[in-house]
């Protein structure tokens, strides 16, 4: 067997050694029932690796007795080999995984540039009277990440029939779906539209459907990213 071969069998060897040392640990409860956690790290850090070395040291055996080279200091290389592999991949699963979690730690949704926008119209009841400019109407973005300020529009204003309708919009700035729109139009109650974005809020070119409060009141929206419209 070449020894490309023979190396990828120590691999596999180590590596089912560790998943089984693993599991009989766990599985049987071998460790300190009273400290799970240290328990735990003995478990990951000192007797799994100590059963992938077992188990790279058993598939060279194995493997040398099918060839030519059965030799103690040949088994020995080939282990060596084997962990070696199996570290150098371990370190750079590591690496990945810490690459990809340093990317997507961050809450923000743009960060090399401006944040994408929440673009919203408010179709309010028949018979609710609406300010035509922008005192006395206050936006707010509330999210369990931060608040952010809005604006409104009011050369976008317009009438749907007997129904006042407002338009604004607001940053978006941070990845999460928890998110709520508050509108405030002096001398009325507040009102709270949910906002049913994925975290990531994806351009779309258009607005969604009309959603409805309680009070009569209905949202829609869209999220609108920098450079497109």
């Amino acid at each position: 067997m070449k020894s490309s071969s023979r190396i990828a069998v120590g691999a596999a060897g180590a590596v089912a050694g560790y998943i089984a040392i693993f599991l009989v640990f766990s599985l049987l409860e071998l460790g300190n029932r009273a400290d799970p956690i240290t328990s735990g790290l003995l478990a990951v850090l000192i007797y799994s690796p100590m059963g992938a070395i077992g188990g790279a040291v058993l598939a060279s055996k194995l493997v040398a007795r099918s060839g030519t080279d059965a030799s103690s200091s040949s088994v020995a290389r080939n282990s060596l080999k084997s962990l070696g592999v199996v570290a150098l991949l371990c370190v750079a699963g590591i690496g990945i995984y810490i690459a990809y979690a340093y990317a997507t730690a961050t809450p923000w949704l743009n960060r090399n540039g401006a944040n994408p926008l929440l673009v919203f119209e408010v179709r309010f009841p028949a018979g609710v009277t609406v300010p035509t400019a922008a005192q006395g109407i206050t936006i707010e973005l509330q999210t369990d990440l931060n608040s952010m300020p809005g604006e409104v529009t009011p050369a976008a204003f317009y009438r749907d029939g007997d129904q006042p309708v407002i338009a604004g919009e607001v940053e978006l700035a941070f990845r999460t779906s928890h998110r709520q729109l508050a509108v405030n139009v002096q001398g009325q109650p507040s009102r709270i539209y949910p906002i049913d974005l994925t975290a990531r809020a994806p351009h779309t070119p258009e607005f969604g459907t009309w959603r409805r409060l309680n009070d009569g009141s209905e949202i829609r929206y869209r999220a609108k990213w920098p450079g497109k419209t």
